[in-house]
């Protein structure tokens, strides 16, 4: 799941950042309301947090331009301004949730589940291919029962496969969804990710070609058809 973060105290966006990739989110973080726009128009979100008062263009007024230009991932306004009309003002723009600072980091972090299962709500709650499940909700995989000790980048390239089971990506691909644009690498990490996503896969008692190469293509989860 990729999160934009759009807050101009740098202090707070950069703890909220570290919180959320410690959930297994790909985080990027603008510190303006134009530099949120153009990340928008340039990467598929699965939802925004967003800080009302912005340089360059407040939040409302960027809710209001995304929901006008057909822009419809969740978004969750975060604000010093906690009376009724400022609320009023920013669910009327098109914000799904408004969230006064200061804020419980728990809390936040519930909601933003909460939002993302609504926006994927035909995607099931745990995630399975044969032995192997996934749970979203506690970022926990297991293999036959076995749970696995996985890095974050590794989580985030088995949750992607397990999303999209029929689909391979080519390392190129998996850069774009799971890298965010602070920390480019280069491809050949994609596969040393891979190899060491193979290895505990495989300790826990998969085939080796549980993620199998599709030779000029790309990786994908072994086909059982």
């Amino acid at each position: 799941m990729r999160i934009l973060l759009v807050e101009d105290d740098e202090r707070l966006a950069k703890a909220l950042a570290e919180a959320l990739t410690d959930q297994h989110y790909v985080v990027d973080i603008a510190t303006d309301g134009q530099a949120g726009w153009e990340f928008v128009e340039i990467c598929p979100y699965d939802l925004l947090i967003l800080d009302v008062m912005l340089p360059k263009q407040d939040g409302i007024g960027l809710c209001q331009k995304l929901r006008q230009s057909k822009h419809s991932m969740p978004i969750l306004m975060l604000t010093a301004r906690d009376t009724s009309s400022d609320k009023v003002m920013g669910l009327d723009a098109g914000a799904d949730d408004y969230v006064v600072k200061p804020f419980d980091l728990q809390e936040l972090m519930a909601r933003i589940r909460a939002h993302l299962r609504r926006g994927n709500s035909s995607l099931p709650l745990v995630l399975e291919w044969e032995h192997l499940r996934l749970n979203p909700n506690t970022c926990e995989a297991t293999y036959n029962g076995q749970l696995l000790h996985l890095t974050p980048k590794e989580y985030r390239i088995l949750e992607l496969f397990m999303r999209h089971s029929h689909r391979t990506f080519n390392r190129s691909e998996i850069l774009d969804r799971l890298w965010s644009f602070d920390e480019p690498p280069a491809e050949e990490t994609v596969k040393v990710h891979i190899r060491s996503l193979r290895q505990k896969l495989r300790a826990a008692g998969a085939a080796a070609n549980f993620i199998e190469t599709v030779y000029g293509l790309g990786y994908r989860l072994k086909q059982t058809f």
